[in-house]
């Protein structure tokens, strides 16, 4: 496999990120070889762009049906030759041009479908290829923006997502944070979103997705919604005013009802609502606002509960403000991480 020269600059960047997008989903690459990614990262902001964009390729690759491989013999005669291919900008609203070869089979075929026409019509008539890829994120403001189906997404503070319409279903893949949709009503061709390991499947409706790590929260406002994890045959059927959550390793999402004075989606109006929570259900509601997540110092101090409603643009300013309203302080890791820590005893001697 070539290997590129990660200290080269722009070309030599895009090659570097291909090799790392397919050397990093190989089964055999090696702790060492994760160790020289994670220095090529964050050794130029360009890196990760790269990077970032071959991401967003290869999930499109990965709706391609995977071709057998032909016999070692057969191989060798015919090789695969590696296919120069560029980004095409109409795919992207934030599209990145790469101009460098393919070791990967399964990718270059992607690519070059993308690429080419002809292919391309004939990938999108098999559902293997979007005719339209969009990239959509907010930072410190909440988004609202219209996909290419017309349906309407807005997105909280520090969210990220892309879109892409295929023939059999328009799928959205939720990278990090909270968005609402209001989805233009189609039947025959339904509307996923994909959010950690699982999925929530509709046809047109209004409903919630909030993320954080691998716990993921859908809430159904109106129509229906089907929520199916990855490692379940069958999905579960929401009706309005009821809620799924899950996480990595669940076979099934948790369903529950909803209540009037629920403040999932108090969001859209700049407030977190806490509704006495002990902080350790609290903390991933908190976290998500945060660069560096606040941790607890022990399992006792998640047991504390905490109230309030605060403002989703000043979340630092209200952890930094915990020992004022709870027995805790704050101290800091050696990691950078803020920990909350149960405030010790008063003691007296008389």
């Amino acid at each position: 496999m070539h290997r590129p020269d990660f200290s080269a600059p722009s070309d030599d960047a895009t090659d570097a990120a291909a090799h790392w997008c397919m050397r990093l989903h190989e089964d055999d690459c090696t702790d060492q070889e994760r160790e020289i990614f994670a220095k090529w990262l964050a050794a130029d902001p360009l890196h990760a762009a790269e990077y970032e964009a071959m991401l967003e390729i290869w999930e499109v690759a990965d709706h391609l049906p995977r071709p057998a491989l032909p016999e070692a013999p057969a191989l060798a005669a015919n090789p695969v030759k590696p296919i120069p291919v560029s980004r095409p900008a109409a795919v992207s609203r934030t599209a990145t041009t790469t101009r460098r070869p393919w070791a990967s089979y399964g990718m270059a075929a992607a690519i070059s479908l993308l690429a080419i026409p002809l292919a391309g019509y004939v990938g999108w008539n098999l559902g293997w290829v979007p005719s339209s890829y969009e990239r959509f994120e907010s930072t410190d403001q909440i988004r609202n923006v219209t996909l290419a189906d017309g349906s309407h997404v807005q997105l909280n503070l520090g969210t990220r997502l892309t879109y892409a319409n295929y023939k059999d279903q328009r799928r959205v893949t939720l990278k990090k944070g909270e968005a609402f949709f209001e989805v233009t009503h189609s039947t025959e061709h339904p509307f996923v979103v994909k959010a950690a390991e699982g999925q929530t499947r509709v046809t047109g409706t209004k409903f919630n997705v909030w993320m954080y790590q691998d716990q993921v929260r859908v809430t159904l406002l109106e129509g229906s919604v089907i929520v199916t994890t990855d490692r379940a045959r069958e999905g579960y059927r929401l009706d309005p005013g009821m809620q799924a959550t899950y996480k990595s390793g669940d076979y099934e999402p948790q369903i529950k009802q909803t209540y009037n004075n629920d403040a999932t989606l108090a969001w859209r109006s700049g407030k977190l609502v806490i509704d006495n929570l002990a902080l350790v259900d609290a903390l991933p509601l908190i976290n998500r606002y945060l660069d560096t997540p606040v941790l607890l110092a022990d399992s006792a101090t998640g047991k504390i509960r905490l109230g309030g409603i605060y403002s989703t643009s000043a979340i630092h300013d209200m952890v930094t403000s915990l020992p004022k309203v709870l027995p805790v302080t704050l101290t800091m890791s050696k990691e950078g991480n803020t920990v909350i820590t149960p405030r010790p005893a008063a003691t007296y001697s008389w």
